[in-house]
């Protein structure tokens, strides 16, 4: 194995400096056929693994079980089944994750078996992958003719001859040609969707401490809903100073229907003739609802230095920026995300009560024998694992559809040991558990995936095929190996997860310790 520290000449970029103008516009091009090129071979390879994958390889009276793997349809009418777990492996060779390998198998089946004038472009390298793709996403509730169609039409036009949003309408335009009654039935699920809900920030978005509230209702009901918001915030405006009213700073309408419905919220009527509170003198606080938002504040680390015992607290971060300026540090709101102190001070603080509770010590947890988690461990697993634990996974751990996971399988009372063994104690204790998505789960069980925690925080995962994965607080990295290594591995490995850190690993991933 190529130790990272030894990079070879294929896993870095090439040398681009000192190029003229035309030089680096000609290598640019270049890039652009080696990505559209390796697009295409992409989606071939998608279709051979879906082909390898197919339902026939399934054991009915074994699939048939509760959590076993089962034979799915990724794409669309007229393609074949395929078994649901090939996309996660597929996905994470690409450093993707699951859900992105089941897109591109799917797109691949739909192409090849449904969308014949598309594929040929992009066999010819006429048409890119992402505007195939779309094709292919956007047609897979159709019928194999209706799809066939749609390709007939938009084909020549996927080259890229036309603007993407130009592209997009026109797909959606033709998809709509092609199937009427399954637009009309979209069109009647619009009508009937109905919902007031708090939208959650996409990831990435940089949402500074602020929140959508959105609501789809019939029309009169939200007329209705306008006029009380505009009603109250016109009697704030009136219960205002002139002071306030007239300063710099005053507050615009926005911010005042944003008021109004703060104390609809809590129960203030609308009503002419009802009393509205002096709000000089109310603490806003005590007319609206009781929610509770949980906030996490870092105040450092502490360590005890070996040599003098002296206690030493790390801060958070930095305190002052390169030219002496102070720093402000970083919160976070679960469900929410990061916000500034500052924010917490400005903004939050005017609208909420605090209540300081105290910090949980995840590591001084006591272990448990049962099979049951308890709740302060499930909290504990979800504080230190906010994120589940399978690579490139993208589940919170609060969510639904994530469980906590027993990384090395609880055995009950009795289990049968091999020779000289006893029997684990102790097995539900926070270093053994991680969260999971029901999905990952069950390929964590019956999908030849494994996993070990061979440090706190630190995930190393194993595909069938052997090849492995580092899961730790920045994210996932496939871990170097060379072509056919894990099929030739039968004996214990050395592998290098930090730059010059390597731990040993046996076939079952069971962590030998450090190596140097």
């Amino acid at each position: 194995m190529s130790p990272a520290s030894e990079p070879t000449p294929e896993s870095t970029a090439p040398e681009v400096g000192g190029l003229t103008e035309t030089q680096v516009l000609d290598r640019v091009g270049e890039c652009a056929s080696t990505w559209q090129r390796m697009g295409a071979e992409l989606l071939a390879l998608a279709y051979e693994w879906a082909v390898a994958h197919s339902a026939d390889r399934l054991d009915p009276a074994e699939s048939g079980k509760p959590g076993r793997e089962k034979a799915k349809l990724y794409g669309g009418e007229g393609t074949p089944e395929v078994t649901e777990f090939a996309a996660a492996e597929f996905g994470a060779r690409m450093g993707r994750g699951t859900h992105a390998g089941r897109r591109y198998i799917s797109a691949a089946l739909d192409l090849t078996l449904r969308l014949p004038n598309l594929w040929s472009r992009v066999q010819a390298l006429e048409v890119r992958d992402t505007y195939a793709i779309h094709v292919a996403e956007a047609t897979r509730n159709l019928s194999a003719a209706e799809a066939a169609w749609v390709d007939g039409e938009v084909a020549e036009s996927a080259d890229g001859r036309i603007p993407w949003t130009r592209f997009q309408t026109l797909v959606a335009g033709k998809v709509t040609a092609a199937a009427p009654h399954l637009a009309r039935e979209r069109e009647q699920r619009a009508a009937r969707a109905r919902f007031a809900k708090k939208l959650t920030p996409q990831p990435g978005d940089q949402a500074a401490g602020m929140g959508t509230f959105m609501v789809r209702a019939p029309l009169p009901v939200i007329d209705a809903l306008d006029a009380a918001v505009t009603t109250l915030a016109s009697r704030i405006e009136q219960t205002l100073p002139v002071t306030v009213t007239e300063a710099e700073d005053a507050p615009t309408t926005d911010d005042l229907r944003v008021q109004a419905v703060a104390l609809l919220a809590g129960g203030l009527t609308t009503d002419a003739g009802a009393d509205l509170p002096d709000l000089a003198e109310v603490d806003l606080r005590d007319l609206l609802p009781h929610t509770t938002l949980v906030v996490h504040l870092y105040g450092g680390t502490h360590h005890t230095d070996p040599d003098t015992g002296e206690h030493i607290t790390v801060p958070p971060g930095r305190d002052h920026d390169e030219t002496g300026q102070p720093l402000d540090h970083v919160a976070r709101i679960d469900g929410h995300g990061a916000v500034s102190e500052t924010w917490l001070r400005e903004v939050l603080g005017p609208h909420t009560h605090f209540q300081v509770l105290p910090v949980l010590d995840i590591d001084g947890l006591a272990p448990v024998d049962a099979y049951e988690i308890p709740t302060r461990h499930r909290r504990a697993v979800q504080l230190r694992h906010p994120v589940e634990t399978f690579p490139w996974g993208t589940a919170t751990s609060t969510s639904s559809h994530t469980q906590i996971d027993h990384e090395e399988p609880w055995q009950p009372p009795g289990h049968e040991q091999p020779p000289g063994a006893e029997h684990p104690r102790e097995q539900t204790r926070v270093d053994n558990l991680g969260p999971l998505h029901t999905f990952h789960h069950r390929l964590k069980t019956h999908g030849g995936w494994q996993v070990r925690e061979p440090f706190p925080g630190i995930h190393l995962w194993r595909d069938p095929h052997g090849h492995t994965y580092l899961r730790d607080a920045t994210g996932t990295r496939a871990l170097p190996s060379t072509p056919g290594e894990a099929a030739r591995r039968t004996t214990a490995t050395v592998v290098e997860i930090y730059p010059g850190r390597a731990v040993e690993l046996v076939d079952d991933l069971g962590p030998a310790g450090w190596a140097a």
